[in-house]
């Protein structure tokens, strides 16, 4: 059986236990996506995930917004973003590390009113502060369309190391 196969033959509650969070504590897009099989192949898993993402509202991005951690402060998480946060250092912060990330993090939110939202992988504590500074100068409609850009960057990430881990298991 090809590995897709496999996919497309995983009961509803398998597949959003492997797919739930692709999309940061967001299991109902799981569940559409399961909804939408068969899947023809990984590009079209991924293009059904990102579709449904895309055609959420603005109330229903600001929730998947605020649905992830708080960079480097964040104490409770989900495996991916530990596993992206710890990738880029952001467990091992100075103390000033720590106080720009904490002040950085609170004044975000105070300003636009959702989680600042980066993808991490491959970045190092430095750019990441380096871009957080950077972004917080933007206006609400072009950092809410960064953070649903940066969503996007962050699920496809998720679902590619899914499918590898998947398909080497077959």
């Amino acid at each position: 059986m090809n590995s897709v196969n496999k996919i497309n033959n995983l009961s509803k509650s398998d597949f959003i236990s492997i797919f739930g969070n692709v999309f940061e504590k967001t299991n109902w897009i799981a569940e559409k996506a399961y909804n939408l099989k068969p899947f023809l192949d990984s590009n079209d898993i991924k293009k059904k995930f990102i579709s449904i993402y895309n055609n959420c509202n603005n109330k229903q991005h600001l929730e998947i917004f605020n649905s992830h951690p708080q960079l480097a402060i964040e104490k409770i998480m989900t495996i991916h973003s530990k596993k992206e946060q710890i990738g880029s250092k952001l467990n091992s912060c100075t103390k000033e590390e720590l106080n720009e990330f904490i002040k950085l993090n609170n004044d975000y939110k105070k300003k636009f009113n959702f989680t600042f939202i980066v993808a991490v992988a491959g970045l190092d504590k430095k750019q990441i502060l380096d871009i957080f500074k950077n972004r917080i100068k933007n206006n609400f409609e072009n950092e809410f369309n960064e953070a649903i850009v940066q969503v996007k960057k962050i699920a496809t990430i998720r679902i590619n190391q899914i499918l590898q881990k998947f398909y080497e298991n077959i």
